[in-house]
């Protein structure tokens, strides 16, 4: 089923806005799969066939949730990279930002459901690592700037930083599922020495 074109970008960014709300919240309360367009327009508050003048199906609502999700990443990278001190000192500064970002097991249950769909479907599976991959390449950016105290490291072991970081963030929401008196102070008492560890050269 083709989208039919909404002459108002205004208005058609709301109602897009709309129904990704309202599709977040309904993967939250009872998974990709039994949340059907019925139960989104339901919560959308409009008809599915209004929805389907925005999206032609789940999958296309899945796809603009993990963009939306890419954009807010990228203004938090655009903030770091606006910041006039040097890289260490910017991403230790905002570690708590991102301590708290994936922590937030509200939100951040749609990822978890993201990455369930991703083991079944490919289009999912492809969507995502093409997202990963463009946040390491933001922080791979950030890590070889002039500002940055590792830039000349080798590559290898830049990329290996890396994962190690962005695993480190991505293990939190685990951790706090399973653990939900867990705590962001608690967290970062021993992060930030750790993340400050990952973000300088190492000692010989």
């Amino acid at each position: 089923m083709k989208t039919k074109r909404q002459t108002d970008p205004a208005i058609a960014k709301a109602r897009r806005d709309q129904v990704l709300t309202a599709a977040a919240e309904c993967f939250r309360r009872k998974g990709f799969h039994a949340a059907g367009m019925a139960e989104i327009s339901r919560t959308a508050g409009m008809s599915a066939g209004h929805i389907y003048n925005y999206f032609e199906s789940k999958e296309a609502i899945i796809e603009s949730i993990i963009e939306k999700d890419m954009e807010e990443m990228f203004s938090i990278f655009e903030h770091f990279e606006g910041q006039p001190e040097d890289t260490l000192t910017v991403l230790l500064n905002g570690l708590n930002m991102g301590v708290q970002r994936h922590m937030d097991t509200g939100e951040c249950a749609v990822d978890l459901e993201m990455l369930a769909e991703a083991g079944r479907n490919n289009k999912v599976a492809k969507l995502l690592r093409d997202a990963d991959t463009q946040a390491r390449n933001r922080m791979h950016q950030l890590l070889i700037s002039d500002r940055s105290v590792i830039k000349d490291i080798d590559e290898a072991e830049l990329e290996s930083r890396i994962n190690v970081i962005f695993s480190v963030m991505a293990g939190l929401l685990l951790r706090k599922v399973l653990y939900p008196e867990l705590t962001e102070e608690t967290v970062l008492i021993a992060l930030r020495p750790a993340m400050r560890t990952l973000l300088m050269p190492f000692k010989d």
